[in-house]
């Protein structure tokens, strides 16, 4: 009944054990410091390495592996055979690299036991990721046979790296026409506009869709709580402000990609309560040229939220979305809450939304209105 326009919202942590997303993202994160052991300082997007940089890091790191290997283990790695090892050349190797940290035995600093740097998934992990990806998979095997698109909620950090992953894996399988699946950015992460342009540039290199959402983030005290007991830096952005200018810093990397690729490849929702954030993103698609009617950019606001926001930009024929949580009550509140957090800046202007009601009600009583539907007389995108 939505006509190809639909969205459904869906979280991974219910589709199997947390725990197994917080093993598998620390995996993740691993292998991606390994990387950069490798490749070294710099833009992430531009690092790679060669054998001979391979071979000379592996010295460095005391693992006792022979030139025979470093060449056969860098073959494998090297899938464009280009003698040189990039991001996506690494990360498209996931089940090869880990087989690889296997082989890198290393002294413990304390104990000076060899040891190795990382074990793998164990048998029954492996099987839990398959099932995950098997619903997932049906969840969206129907929500394209119904034509909706399926977008994955962001969750913790320490859950978000396997949560991506698999998101990416989806994308590759499905958004092939169009974009069905779309991965969710929290801007007030310090790394969310790396992410954003890693996921972009491999979706260019495979030539699949790419959907996201933006959001400004919801596990604030969650994760400051957690970096300062675990004793890692704080992934948050400073504040509100920093936050702001992340989420801006994204939308104009999506506006300059849109135009850098044939029209429909990139399709992003800006799931946002604030006026300026909304106002930047309507600006930001009139400087780059993209017009309502390409229905590339959408944007999204909770049902009972910032109306005054969502009404005039589907008058204006912008698309628009009113999200809608639903089930038991005990289960709502808590997203609920973490909303009102997540939006709180916001919450403190909500005078201003009673104000445009008080006078909106003014205006129906003078003119006899009471059930004045403003959808008659408008367009909604």
């Amino acid at each position: 009944s939505t006509k190809s326009t639909g969205f459904v919202a869906i979280k991974l942590t219910a589709l199997g054990r947390p725990q197994f997303l917080l093993q598998l993202s620390e995996l993740l994160v691993i292998t991606r410091k390994l990387f950069e052991k490798f490749a070294g300082e710099g833009d992430i997007l531009l690092k790679k390495f060669r054998q001979e940089e391979f071979q000379k890091t592996l010295d460095v790191m005391g693992v006792p592996i022979s030139r025979d290997q470093t060449k056969r283990w860098f073959s494998i790695l090297d899938i464009s055979q280009d003698g040189e090892v990039d991001l996506w050349d690494w990360d498209n190797l996931l089940e090869e690299n880990l087989q690889l940290c296997k082989l890198l035995i290393v002294p413990n600093k304390e104990t000076g036991i060899p040891e190795q740097m990382m074990e793998g998934l164990t048998e029954e992990e492996d099987e839990q990721l398959k099932n995950m990806l098997k619903r997932l998979n049906t969840i969206v095997e129907y929500a394209k046979e119904k034509d909706v698109r399926v977008m994955v909620d962001a969750e913790q950090t320490y859950f978000q790296p396997a949560i991506s992953r698999i998101v990416i894996e989806m994308m590759r399988k499905f958004n092939k026409e169009k974009a069905i699946v779309f991965n969710t950015y929290q801007t007030y992460l310090k790394s969310s506009l790396t992410n954003l342009k890693v996921d972009l540039d491999l979706s260019r290199r495979e030539n699949f869709q790419f959907g996201a959402k933006l959001v400004r983030g919801a596990y604030m005290e969650q994760e400051r709580e957690r970096a300062a007991s675990v004793g890692y830096e704080d992934p948050i952005n400073a504040d509100y402000h920093a936050t702001t200018d992340m989420y801006h810093a994204c939308l104009e990397e999506v506006f300059y990609q849109i135009k850098q690729r044939p029209l429909g490849q990139i399709a992003v929702m800006v799931a946002s309560h604030n006026e300026d954030t909304v106002r930047f993103a309507v600006e930001g698609m009139d400087r780059h040229d993209i017009k309502k009617s390409d229905r590339l950019i959408c944007f999204g606001q909770l049902l009972g939220m910032c109306d005054q926001i969502s009404f005039p930009l589907g008058q204006a024929g912008y698309s628009v979305y009113k999200y809608v949580p639903y089930g038991p009550v005990e289960e709502v509140l808590p997203y609920l809450s973490r909303r009102a957090m997540e939006n709180k800046g916001i919450l403190k202007k909500v005078q201003k939304e009673k104000s445009l009601l008080w006078k909106e009600l003014k205006r129906r009583v003078k003119a006899g209105q009471l059930r004045y539907n403003p959808l008659e007389n408008s367009t909604v995108g």
